[in-house]
């Protein structure tokens, strides 16, 4: 199983529009963060969590020639932006991509894109999704791949991490449910959302992300959802010795 970090920064990516802070003008790539996603590779099965505005730029780079599955942590625009990518991939299967997340997701996922829904012409060509409902700490398989879907808190919100075997992918996030934690043992590696310093109301901060990482005890842990105001190199060296920084481009295998 192969795990490529596509993104690892905030809704506003870094650099930051207008901002000339040293890590927006760093010359480091790894300083350089596109909204959150991933792509996961699994005997055969290809899948794309979240699928932000700058997708299709990673898909070419990455070669993400076909995708099995869309699975959505929630509806917001940094974690949807990119969706009508699926027209080309519904050109290359043939048929429908299946996109898997809760009930009210997949119901402002409707909403927002109310296009690809509408019997409307096609014109250069529309995506067809086929939208599944999936419930928390219910199993539901993408051909061959098991996916325990988990519910965490992302402020009042709720949003779903997923663990795919031994690997946890929890972004947005700002407090795990005490029940979480039953699904959580024997993790190897996780990926967590770590956003800055400074305590936040939707998502945790750097200490709180170490001392989640440290409850969890997954075997590697790396951060994602990162801002502008945490330069890669100063603080991965604060980092505890099985935590690290995620990067744009990152492949973690298992």
């Amino acid at each position: 199983m192969k795990v490529t970090l596509l993104g690892t920064g905030t809704s506003h990516g870094v650099p930051v529009i207008g901002c000339n802070c040293p890590v927006c003008l760093s010359s480091d790539p790894k300083n350089k963060r596109y909204r959150t996603s991933a792509y996961i590779q699994d005997g055969g099965v290809s899948l794309i969590i979240d699928m932000p505005a700058e997708y299709r730029l990673r898909a070419i780079e990455y070669g993400i020639d076909f995708v099995d599955a869309v699975l959505l942590t929630h509806a917001h625009a940094d974690h949807t932006a990119g969706l009508d990518e699926v027209r080309r991939y519904n050109e290359i299967a043939g048929g429908k991509i299946p996109l898997y997340s809760t009930e009210e997701v997949n119901r402002e996922v409707k909403q927002r894109f109310s296009y690809i829904f509408k019997d409307t012409q096609e014109g250069g060509g529309k995506p067809k999704i086929e939208l599944i409902n999936v419930k928390p700490f219910e199993k539901f398989s993408v051909k061959s791949t098991e996916i325990m879907p988990l519910a965490v808190k992302h402020g009042c919100l709720d949003v779903l991490s997923f663990r795919i075997n031994d690997f946890v992918y929890m972004t947005d996030v700002s407090e795990i449910p005490e029940k979480v934690f039953e699904y959580l043992k024997g993790v190897k590696v996780l990926v967590l959302d770590a956003l800055r310093k400074e305590e936040h109301p939707t998502h945790f901060n750097l200490n709180q992300a170490i001392e989640a990482a440290q409850r969890i005890g997954a075997e590697k842990t790396y951060f994602t959802h990162i801002t502008h105001r945490l330069e890669h190199a100063e603080t991965e060296k604060e980092l505890p010795d099985n935590i690290f920084m995620g990067y744009d481009g990152m492949q973690i295998t298992l």
